[in-house]
């Protein structure tokens, strides 16, 4: 339930952070972050929130080392992301490095994740109850 639990709540707060952000954005009437808004959104709110109703859907794919490192990877790539996207969009390009490496991570972390789900829903009891 760890691993679910995060990432609902992560989820939740990217959400306020996005949706914050995005009234921020139209108040001022300056949209140069809308990359790093719909990013929050998108990888923030929606990934995490579907990666924690998963887990929560199959509770044993949510146990052991491989759920564990796809948490870390997924909000250690999230959080190096959005300020290093922000900073590129401010034209502070000495974050390109940064912003790579976290892009790597959201992927390999990604990469985990179609392992774990394809793990989950071919074992033979998924195949009974489903």
């Amino acid at each position: 339930m760890f691993v679910s639990n995060n990432f609902l709540r992560l989820g939740v707060l990217s959400a306020l952070v996005g949706m914050s952000l995005g009234v921020w954005m139209g108040a001022n009437e300056d949209f140069v972050l809308r990359p790093v808004h719909a990013h929050i959104n998108l990888l923030g709110f929606a990934s995490m929130m579907l990666f924690g109703l998963f887990y929560r859907a199959f509770p044993a794919a949510g146990r052991g080392w491989l759920p564990m490192a796809h948490f870390i990877l997924s909000v250690l790539g999230f959080l190096i992301l959005m300020p290093s996207l922000a900073l590129m969009l401010l034209q502070k390009p000495f974050v390109l490095p940064l912003m790579i490496a976290s892009e790597i991570m959201l992927v390999g972390s990604m990469l985990l994740f179609v392992i774990i789900v394809f793990m989950a829903t071919m074992k033979k009891d998924y195949a009974t109850t489903a």
